[in-house]
């Protein structure tokens, strides 16, 4: 095979992505999912191979590199939605165990009510007064009266408050279950695109196969990983995450066999017991600032203006990351790449 020119950085376009505005409010964010998968299949599909015959090495990686990002941030989205709902439920099962035995207290307060109503509509109260005044003194007639009425009173205070928990509870619970349906409407329309999704992650790779054949585009590890050796918890999700170089890049997973780039960072840290969502632009959210100067292995490295991808640092200049489909787990220069900024979980 003839040599070709140097690869962009990272392999990836150097061209980042549109600066955010303020935030959206969140279903203005995934509503934004569908679109953005829409637009993949309209803009990736469209233009797919180079026009001329015989495209060069160097078109054939750019083109890799521009379709990836387009494909990427939609992948990154996925994961974000497909955790937001996972919550939700949560939050949803919680609620319904809160209001179950409510409404067997009020199923219950209810039948009696029923019962003392069909007893009325016989006449058996005006039976039991008529006996009370017929076989007993005009005191304790007055007595049992007024504990019939106590009773009765009890019983109305009673289903008045369960009722209004009842309610109170339905009330909170209305928003959500909506939430939970409109997510689910998501889930299941992000789950008729995944085909598709994962055609284009096919037709990337036959493109890159035809570069390198079934090779690698150059070496996975090419320098001491990591470089130096941070102890602590940084210690521990920096030495798992050069464990993993090697394995395959997989759209949505975290492991132990493949992994995404947010799914590599949040299996690394999970395993040094720091808990971070499945992806970049939320990574970053909850990961704390820090400059270049200051990075030290183990901390967080984000790329591109949308934060659609992240690597680990790991000393000496490099970073390890999951790249992109049909490229395995490997090392790669810190810069090689738009960086966004820097974090450290923990």
């Amino acid at each position: 095979m003839a040599h070709h020119a140097p690869r962009p950085p990272s392999g990836r376009s150097a061209t980042a992505g549109p600066t955010t505005g303020a935030p959206r409010p969140r279903w203005s964010r995934i509503t934004t999912v569908l679109a953005a998968l829409i637009g993949v299949s309209v803009v990736l599909t469209g233009g797919a191979t180079a026009a001329h015959a015989d495209p060069s090495v160097a078109e054939i990686e750019r083109q890799i590199d521009q379709d990836w990002n387009k494909l990427e941030p939609v992948i990154e989205r996925h994961n974000a939605t497909r955790q937001e709902l996972a919550a939700k439920r949560k939050q949803a099962d919680a609620l319904a165990a809160r209001i179950k035995p409510l409404q067997l207290r009020i199923d219950q307060a209810m039948n009696k009510v029923g019962v003392l109503a069909v007893r009325a509509y016989k006449g058996e109260n005006l039976s039991t007064v008529n006996a009370l005044l017929g076989s007993q003194s005009p005191s304790d007639v007055v007595g049992q009266l007024e504990l019939l009425d106590r009773f009765a009173h009890n019983q109305q205070a009673d289903v008045a408050q369960v009722v209004d928990l009842r309610d109170e509870l339905a009330r909170q619970k209305a928003p959500l279950d909506e939430l939970v349906a409109q997510l689910t409407r998501t889930e299941a329309q992000l789950a008729a695109k995944k085909k598709q999704i994962n055609a284009e992650i096919d037709r990337l790779q036959k493109l890159r196969i035809k570069v390198y054949g079934n090779g690698g585009g150059g070496p996975l590890r090419p320098a001491p990983c990591p470089a130096t050796y941070p102890g602590g918890a940084a210690g521990v999700a920096v030495k798992f995450a050069c464990a993993q170089i090697g394995k395959p890049y997989v759209w949505g997973a975290d492991g132990p066999d493949s992994y995404d780039c947010s799914g590599l960072v949040l299996a690394a840290w999970a395993k040094a017991g720091v808990s971070l969502p499945h992806n970049a632009a939320q990574q970053r959210r909850v990961t704390k600032t820090v400059s270049r100067a200051d990075l030290r292995p183990g901390d967080l490295v984000f790329y591109y203006s949308d934060l659609h991808h992240v690597g680990m640092y790991v000393g000496g200049g490099w970073v390890v990351h999951a790249s992109q489909a049909g490229v395995p787990i490997k090392m790669k220069k810190v810069d090689d790449g738009p960086i966004h900024s820097f974090g450290r979980p923990g």
